[in-house]
């Protein structure tokens, strides 16, 4: 495509049909001072106060014009970006053009040489954001400008979520020139001072770019960019997929107005809209494929027919209905399903159907459960499968007499005719070996070499197991717990513990050949903790003594699970295993591992060989642990690489959970253990678990990501299965669906309770299906595809190079945007990106998550800290991950202390921080509290006890809690934020311009990467060069 193609020119595009947009400088966000021409000087600003900075009118789908190629210069940054400006000595932000959050004066040591600007100026000239005519650019005006505030309609309620009616709200005409508030420039080329040319179109969100004033001629004929940041560009971007051409052409460009970085669609605003249109509403599930609220939102599930949106979610609640369509759409068919989702106390719990011998009722053809799709006919003696249309006798236990609408007499007395999750009591025939399990036991195995012993880890450990076990989970309405316990100690051979009740003391029994390893004792090992309470609190005791003195510091790994897992299967039950691990298991041994930390693999097509397990041993340990229902869940106290990758094998593969506490201390990590600890052994479990994912015809489950086994193509093993693991199913067709029948999943999952009681555990969810492409992207849910696009990416990196797998992730998202700016939008310039609705914040979240540890190919990041952020992602839900790739940023300087609730969060971007805030940063796994220079010594005083920035200390110390109302504050929001997160979060004080800012910096996501990758604004740019590409 020529050059000149990526640069406006007179006459502008019209606003089109079917565009709604966000006047840049035109009634929108009024403009901050700060906002200047980029060649002029930076001028410092005040912090703006929470809340001001509002994204624009949220409308039916967002445009933004980007730019040409050649927008970025090769630099030294991993991932291929690097910085734009050096940044201007001055306490304020930098001025950065066109909306890119300013870069902080204080650079990393990953940040690169600033480029020249010059592309950037060019290519913004060429950007035209669709929907917003052709206006003049707003001068400064304060914050509150009323004049800005009012001068363009807001939208009825129902744009504030991704589009759920038939059709795009309309939006009114935008007010003429007289209404426009301040303007300080003049009119651009082929415009008359009316502003708009026509009322702007419903159906997509954009802006438009005015010229800039002309300069001398470049060498093309453009004018020439005057300041203080020329210079030529240099060739393609080695680092980010499909380099940036280079040339003179792109070189030039007239000096333009800042882009506004409100002024691109924001996901704190979707999250506001959402929650203030459907928060604290009841959600019925009576409607097929209806879009459920954000996971951010607060409701209320009623069930009356589909599965909550706890238990699934799908990337899209209408499917196509032709594989040639689904082809075209490019938008990836899955499921999100956490099948033991937390219910809330304000939701009705399963109910449990027992239909006593005789057993659940099933399809005779494809096995499908009971379910509300079954259609009852024949006065009731048969029905008809929704899944596969089969028709089946009814037994006569079941017959029911039909009402005058051909539905059941006691549909409502029947949890499986009108609830979309109902669990069944499972017959002998679901059992192994057709007898009743066995209640399950928890095995403890703690490493007691040199590194546990010393670092007060095994002391701690013992201690709180005394208390902790009165808290083994139980089913609801028993008084105790059926679990049962048993002990293992080990280093570099293992020490297994008789604590039959009967005994005064505790025996020990050692097995030193852990080449064959046996279990030496089956009575006496595995013990109810009521009974042998004494025994097990002698043992506790002891432990820490007995092994006070050891200078062993090689350990053993694989033979310690083997160990456990023989346990297991001589007492005939399922299990888990506890391991509290500390080095790298380096003793001889089966299993035993190297150090293969190899940083020159990084950024090479061999760097996929670090994320693979070493040895062939951990996979069949694997297979092994999940045919006899033995879980994995790994403590890891590394003090230097420990092969995670490996290590964490078999707790992924098993259902289990990888916990790492990186050169654990005491008094810094304990509370953080323990409390992880705590709720790993207190939260719902099942066990023995085999899930199989049933469809109507016409489609199919292909691929499954998560925590789990696969043995065969159907069958999704797991060892166990807690509140936290959620499984994540593709779907490709196979035949034409229909829109009248819709698409319908049913997930059953088969496991054996806490009791030891098997049952069936059923969720359905019935779609809608379209051949509408406008429907289609209307249903489509921004949370599961990120959800979606993760796990694809973290699993395919075994087996493909970084970079492929993000030329992926780009190319597969061009793809879906360019077909609704192909098929969906009405006729616009081609320099306009436009985004569907339901769809808009979508870059944002692919953008992080190029950036995020696993993928970002840094040699900065330890090998074991990509490894176990893969690890994590594996397993996440829905609400993790949206929470991980878009994190809140809160600002608390401003809160109201009598107020309730946590404030509302801003962009998560550098460029809203300020010298004289405090924010609290959480992401689901860290709390990070920000503390600017010039923060208010009285707020200093009230939430560190210390009386100015510099007396704040951050070096181990926890957050003081003080009898005055800010800390209060603070602490109510900080446990509002833990309780609303599944897993327990330590609170890490981050000072302005300190060394430990880059982890807090690297959750600023709309900004550059820590650790390489694009800001927000520059991958926006990044995507529409591929969309404009893929179009033409």
């Amino acid at each position: 495509m020529s050059h000149q193609g990526y640069v406006a020119t007179p006459p502008y595009s019209q606003a089109q049909p079917g565009m709604v947009g966000y006047p840049s400088g035109l009634g929108g966000v009024p403009m901050q001072p700060h906002y200047g021409h980029y060649g002029g000087p930076s001028q410092s600003f005040p912090p703006a106060p929470p809340g001001a900075l509002k994204s624009p009118v949220s409308t039916p789908a967002s445009a933004l014009p980007v730019s040409g190629p050649g927008q970025f210069t090769p630099g030294s940054q991993p991932n291929g970006y690097s910085q734009r400006f050096p940044p201007p000595a001055v306490s304020g932000p930098p001025v950065t053009p066109y909306g890119q959050p300013p870069q902080s004066p204080y650079h990393s040591p990953a940040s690169p040489a600033p480029p020249p600007a010059q592309q950037i100026s060019n290519q913004m000239s060429a950007m035209q954001i669709s929907g917003y005519g052709p206006g003049p650019m707003q001068g400064p005006q304060s914050p509150t400008s009323s004049a800005t505030q009012h001068s363009f309609p807001s939208p009825p309620p129902a744009m504030g979520h991704a589009a759920q009616g038939p059709s795009s709200p309309q939006l009114a005409s935008p007010p003429l020139a007289g209404s426009m508030g301040a303007m300080t420039t003049a009119p651009p080329m082929g415009m008359s001072a009316g502003g708009f040319s026509g009322p702007p179109p419903p159906g997509s969100v954009g802006f438009q770019q005015p010229a800039g004033p002309a300069g001398p001629a470049g060498p093309h004929g453009f004018p020439q960019q005057q300041g203080p940041y020329g210079g030529p560009m240099a060739g393609p971007q080695p680092g980010f997929p499909g380099g940036f051409p280079s040339g003179a052409a792109q070189m030039a460009g007239p000096p333009q107005k800042k882009l506004d970085p409100d002024s691109i669609p924001s996901t704190t605003q979707v999250i506001e809209d959402d929650q203030a249109k459907r928060g604290g509403q009841v959600y019925t599930t009576n409607i097929r494929g209806q879009v459920p609220p954000l996971v951010t939102t607060d409701f209320v599930v009623q069930d009356q027919g589909n599965a909550s949106p706890r238990f699934m979610r799908c990337t899209a609640n209408s499917f196509p209905c032709t594989s040639d369509l689904a082809k075209q759409w490019r938008v990836p068919l899955a499921a999100i399903i956490r099948p033991f989702a937390t219910i809330p106390k304000n939701e009705a719990p399963l109910y449990v159907v027992n239909h006593g011998e005789a057993g659940p009722l099933r399809c005779n053809r494809c096995k499908a459960y009971m379910c509300p799709y079954m259609q009852f006919i024949d006065g009731g003696r048969r029905y008809q499968c929704g899944f596969c249309s089969c028709v089946n006798e009814v037994p006569a236990f079941y017959f029911q007499h039909l009402d005058h609408m051909g539905r059941r007499m006691d549909l409502y007395e029947r949890p499986e005719l009108s609830l979309g999750s109902y669990e069944f009591i499972a017959t002998l025939d679901y059992c192994r070996n057709n007898k009743p399990p066995n209640p399950p036991a928890f095995i403890f195995m703690i490493d007691v070499s040199y590194a546990n012993i010393k670092s007060g880890l095994v002391k701690l450990l013992c201690e709180e197991l005394k208390t902790l076990l009165d808290h083994l989970p139980r089913e609801e309405g028993t008084e105790s717990s059926a679990v049962r316990v048993g002990f293992v100690t080990y280093s570099k051979i293992l020490h297994f513990y008789n604590v039959k009740s009967t005994l005064a003391q505790p025996q020990m029994m050692v097995v030193s050949d852990v080449a064959e390893m046996f279990v030496p004792l089956l009575d006496g090992f595995l013990v109810d903790f009521q009974e042998s309470r004494s025994v097990i609190n002698n043992l506790l005791d002891q432990i820490p003594d007995m092994f006070a003195e050891t200078n062993e510091s090689e350990t053993v790994f694989a033979p310690v699970i083997q160990a456990g897992m023989e346990a297991l299967k001589a007492a005939e039950c399922s299990g888990k295993l506890f391991i509290f691990h500390s080095s790298l298991p380096t003793a001889e041994a089966p299993g035993k591992l190297k150090n293969r930390d190899d940083k020159k693999l990084v950024n090479t097509d061999k760097e996929k060989t670090l994320f693979q397990p070493q040895k062939r041993i951990y996979e069949q340990l694997t297979k092994d642990c999940v045919s006899s229902s033995c879980s994995v869940d790994l403590f890891l106290f590394p003090s230097q690489y420990i092969d995670i990758a490996t290590m964490g094998h078999v707790p992924l593969h098993t259902g289990g959970s990888v916990y790492k506490y990186c050169n654990f201390q005491v008094e810094a990590d304990a509370d953080l253990f323990l409390n992880d600890l705590r709720g790993d052994i207190e939260k719902p479990i099942g066990f023995d678990g085999i899930m199989r994912i049933r469809t109507s015809t016409g489609f199919r489950a292909t691929d499954f990501f998560g925590a789990v086994f696969m043995n065969n193509t159907t069958d999704v093993e797991m060892a166990a299965v807690d509140c936290h693991k959620a499984l994540t199913v593709e779907f490709k067709h196979d035949d034409t669906l229909s829109e009248d029948t819709g698409a319908l999943i049913q997930c059953a999952l088969l496991y054996t309770t806490i009791g030891g009681q098997r049952r069936l555990r059923i969720h359905n969810l019935s779609l809608n299906c379209s051949s509408q492409l406008a429907e289609l992207y209307k249903s489509c849910e921004t949370d599961a595809l990120v959800n979606f696009f993760a796990k694809s990416a973290y699993h395919t990196m075994l087996n493909q190079p970084l970079k492929t797998v993000k030329e992926i992730l780009v190319s597969q998202m061009a793809h879906m945007l360019s077909c609704y700016r192909k098929n969906c939008s009405s006729p616009s310039a081609v320099s306009q990106l436009i985004l569907p609705e339901a769809m808009k914040v979508f870059p944002v979240y692919v953008n992080s998550l190029m950036k995020n540890a696993a993928l970002v190919g840094s040699v900065e990041l330890s090998t074991d800290e990509r490894a176990f952020h893969r690890l994590l992602v594996m397993g996440m839900g829905v609400e993790e991950t949206q929470a991980l790739f878009y994190p809140r940023l809160i600002p608390l300087h401003s809160m109201e202390v009598g107020g309730e609730g946590v404030p509302a969060p801003v962009r998560c971007s550098e460029e809203r921080l300020s010298e004289g805030g405090l924010f609290l940063l959480e992401n689901g796994r860290q709390l990070f509290l920000w503390l600017g220079q010039a923060c208010p010594p009285e707020l200093i005083q009230n939430i560190f006890n210390a009386p100015s920035f510099a007396h704040v200390s951050i070096e181990g110390k926890s957050l003081p809690k003080l009898d005055n109302p800010h800390s209060k504050k603070l602490w109510s929001i900080i446990n509002l934020i833990t309780k609303q997160r599944l897993h327990s979060m330590k609170l890490l004080v981050v000072k302005q311009k300190d060394r430990t800012e880059l982890p807090f910096r690297q959750n600023l996501v709309e900004d550059k990467g820590v650790h390489g990758g694009a800001s927000y604004m520059d991958f926006l740019c990044y995507v529409h060069r591929e969309i404009r590409q893929l179009l033409t």
